[in-house]
């Protein structure tokens, strides 16, 4: 594309290919890790779908697969698997930092300095190469789950659970967090939320990993970063608001008067609607089904609340593309299994972090970093005035 001349009210002539605000529909990069297709709502993983995953992976197996480009053999699916069992333990420094923290933070803070203080005992010797990097990303996939259970645990004035070495990474994560070992479909169904949240392409906490990352800066940055993005409510937190919504809906009979309200002070409701899907998001038809499935009485307004609200926005909005996007039914799935509220956008990015690690990998191997542009639009010939005259 060729260059475009842009003149605005501040008069000055500035050169730019192409403008988009927010980037959208801009490709900055080729990857191979994963495709989407938002008008008939289609996700796959390296030329799987996504749907086939769910039903057939586990979360490690998915999350090598991501990362090292092919299915693993069983001896390198049991290594890597013991690679992220090496790194799940706590030590005595990791617990201090946890006491340290106050009880009222939010966990996805404790996840972004746990990450950043990981990276303290290496100092200077981390060198930037696939190596060193790959390392890294496995240590923090092991201690991710590790921090989130453990800080919740002694928030509640309880002491953090050992993982157990015959369970699963998913399983691992129920047992450290409530101290009773998961029946069998608990566990499948959190690591079927782990494979369904572990990648979906350039969105904005991946391309913050990726910006970090293009700077040559080390992999514990470019995860804190991504944390970070994650944290906002417009992208992983939204998981978290879906919940504290429908509760504040409180019924069925009160959907239609919370969206005529919520459209006419134009007001986001939460679950809904995707920056790159217009259809329904087939993550969230997967999840729809364990959600209904898990949901027991104590939730069932709840749920019934949310099919109501589904069925208002999808005759409201509908025709435009917006429809439940993830987040709408995970929230139901975690809290059937016992998971606090807060520590919904936690899970999230204990997931995610496979697909951070895989992009960074790949990018690394033809790296530019990322310098946008912006358009000035601000005055010009503005003269200095000394300080003792202002």
């Amino acid at each position: 594309m060729g260059s475009k001349k842009i003149n605005n009210k501040c008069g000055l002539r500035q050169d730019y290919d192409f403008f988009s605000h927010g980037l959208e529909g801009v490709a900055a990069f080729e990857t191979s890790i994963s495709y989407i297709d938002g008008k008939d709502g289609i996700l796959i993983y390296r030329g799987i779908p996504i749907e086939e995953l769910a039903e057939k992976s586990t979360y490690e197996e998915t999350a090598y697969f991501l990362i090292y480009g092919s299915l693993p053999t069983k001896t390198e699916l049991k290594k890597f698997s013991s690679d992220l069992e090496n790194h799940i333990s706590l030590n005595t420094e990791d617990i201090k930092w946890l006491k340290d923290f106050p009880v009222a933070a939010h966990p996805m803070d404790v996840l972004n300095t746990c990450v950043s203080l990981m990276s303290l005992p290496e100092g200077g010797d981390y060198e930037i190469g696939r190596g060193s990097d790959l390392k890294a990303g496995i240590r923090i996939m092991g201690k991710m789950p590790s921090y989130i259970a453990a800080f919740d645990r002694i928030r509640k004035g309880k002491e953090p659970i050992p993982p157990d070495s015959k369970l699963s990474y998913a399983a691992n994560f129920l047992w450290m967090l409530n101290g009773e070992k998961p029946k069998e479909k608990e566990a499948r169904i959190l690591d079927l939320c782990l494979i369904l949240h572990a990648e979906h392409g350039v969105c904005a906490s991946t391309f913050g990993t990726l910006v970090t990352s293009s700077t040559f800066s080390d992999v514990y940055s470019s995860i804190v970063t991504a944390i970070g993005t994650l944290k906002g409510y417009l992208h992983g937190g939204a998981n978290e608001q879906v919940i504290r919504m429908l509760e504040g809906i409180g019924s069925p009979e009160k959907v239609e008067k919370y969206v005529s309200h919520a459209m006419k002070e134009k007001e986001k409701i939460m679950g809904f609607g995707h920056r790159v899907y217009k259809a329904l998001d087939p993550r969230a038809r997967i999840l729809k089904k364990y959600a209904r499935d898990l949901t027991g009485k104590r939730d069932e307004i709840l749920f019934k609340t949310a099919l109501k609200l589904e069925e208002v926005m999808e005759k409201k909005f509908g025709p435009k593309g917006i429809y439940p996007n993830v987040d709408f039914y995970s929230g139901f799935v975690y809290k059937a299994l016992g998971i606090p509220t807060d520590l919904f956008t936690s899970i999230f990015a204990i997931a995610r972090s496979a697909g951070w690690i895989a992009h960074i990998l790949e990018y690394r191997e033809s790296n530019r970093i990322f310098r946008p542009r912006g358009i000035y639009n601000g005055p010009v010939n503005v003269k200095y005035i000394p300080i003792k005259e202002r």
